[in-house]
């Protein structure tokens, strides 16, 4: 196998168009091999890195396709049932950490990994409560992610050894229970204000999540009283600090 170099995860990225390496369906996909490898599926709203995940990837396991945003990756996991996804954790339409939730209770057999920029605590912790086996930096080597890869496939956890020695310690269970206001909110009502969050009317998260417009406003309207939003900039910056969306900037605080 071709020795990886020492690259950051962020950076793999190539000149030719990633849409032209993965022949197009609903979802990007690609053609299956003839002999067995572990099969990956990535999601990732940043298509410039498709191709870089495919060349560092497929030399070993076979990439079966990626998606862009949560609710698409819910539809290519069930029809591909890969063996192990890569994601991030900021996605439109339906965030990382959500979208594991659901997949882990079809498809418990899947490894999931996830290749973010995220290095708190909290959503580390969020992670491997969702049922995630891997937790990857994208400041990462390139070689990291193999690794991560490979210890999944085996049946352990991988953690990125580049999260701070603080976080490390706040992932050590302790016989404290702290309940947070985003722990009590239910599926529909975390993606409500997601999209919300992203700017979408009435009329588009109802279409979106298949709801009535009457429920939407249900939803929103507890959502601004359980957690003091009040504006839809309130909306946006509670979603920006739990992780579903980025900033402008490209920030995520």
């Amino acid at each position: 196998m071709p020795t990886v170099g020492c690259v950051c995860v962020a950076h793999l990225v190539v000149s030719r168009d990633p849409a032209r390496l993965l022949p197009s369906l609903n979802y990007r996909c690609v053609q299956r091999n003839s002999f067995v490898r572990p099969r990956l599926l990535l999601a990732d709203d940043c298509k410039l890195l498709w191709g870089g995940f495919q060349m560092l990837l497929e030399p070993e396991f076979e990439l079966v396709g990626c998606v862009e945003d949560g609710q698409t990756l819910l539809a290519a996991a069930n029809e591909l049932k890969p063996d192990v996804i890569l994601l991030d954790i900021s996605m439109p339409i339906l965030n990382g950490i959500d979208a594991v939730r659901r997949i882990k209770k079809t498809l418990p057999g899947t490894k999931v990994i996830f290749v973010t920029m995220h290095g708190e605590a909290d959503f580390v912790t969020d992670a491997l409560r969702a049922g995630a086996a891997g937790y990857v930096l994208k400041r990462c080597e390139a070689s990291e992610l193999l690794t991560a890869v490979r210890e999944v496939l085996k049946g352990n956890r991988y953690v990125s050894p580049l999260l701070s020695r603080n976080t490390i310690e706040r992932l050590i269970p302790s016989s404290r229970t702290e309940v947070k206001l985003w722990d009590r909110l239910t599926a529909r009502q975390r993606e409500v204000l997601q999209l919300v969050a992203e700017g979408r009317c009435r009329k588009e998260i109802a279409s979106a999540l298949k709801i009535s417009v009457r429920t939407v406003e249900f939803h929103k309207a507890a959502l601004a009283r359980e957690l003091n939003l009040r504006t839809p900039a309130d909306f946006t910056l509670y979603a920006i600090e739990h992780g579903m969306m980025v900033s402008n900037d490209g920030s995520f605080r």
